[in-house]
C-alpha cells in the first residue's frame, strides 16, 4: 500500500481528539450553571417563606430554621423595619469556590 502525500486518513480521529476536552468543558460548565440556578431558585423560596414566618412573629429560631431546611448550611439574616419583615439568605454556589448566592424575601408585619 503506497501512501499519497495529502493523505487525509486519520485526520478525523485527530479532530475528535481535540474537540472533546472542549465539549466536555461545555457540558460541566452547563451543568454547573444549572445547579448554581437551582440552587438560587430554593434560596429564593426560602427566604420568601422564613420571611413570611417572621412576618406572622414566628421566633427567629423557627425563621433560621426553614431556611436551613432546603439550603442546609445557609446563613440567614432577619431585618425588621416597621411594618415589613425581610429575610435575606446566603449560600455558597456549588462547583464555584468563594461565589455566594443570595435571596432576599420581604412581608408585611402580622400579615396572615
Amino acid at each position: 500500500m503506497i501512501r499519497r502525500l495529502g493523505d487525509d486518513r486519520g485526520a478525523v480521529v485527530a479532530e475528535f481528539a481535540v474537540a472533546l476536552p472542549a465539549v466536555v468543558l461545555v457540558l460541566v460548565l452547563g451543568a454547573g450553571v444549572l445547579t448554581a440556578s437551582a440552587r438560587q431558585v430554593r434560596l429564593q423560596d426560602a427566604a420568601s417563606d422564613a420571611a413570611r414566618l417572621a412576618a406572622r412573629g414566628e421566633d427567629d429560631e423557627r425563621v433560621h430554621s426553614a431556611v436551613t431546611a432546603a439550603l442546609p448550611g445557609a446563613q440567614v439574616a432577619v431585618d425588621r423595619r416597621d411594618d415589613l419583615v425581610c429575610v435575606t439568605a446566603r449560600s455558597a454556589a456549588p462547583f464555584a469556590v468563594g461565589l455566594m448566592l443570595t435571596a432576599t424575601g420581604c412581608a408585611l408585619a402580622g400579615g396572615l
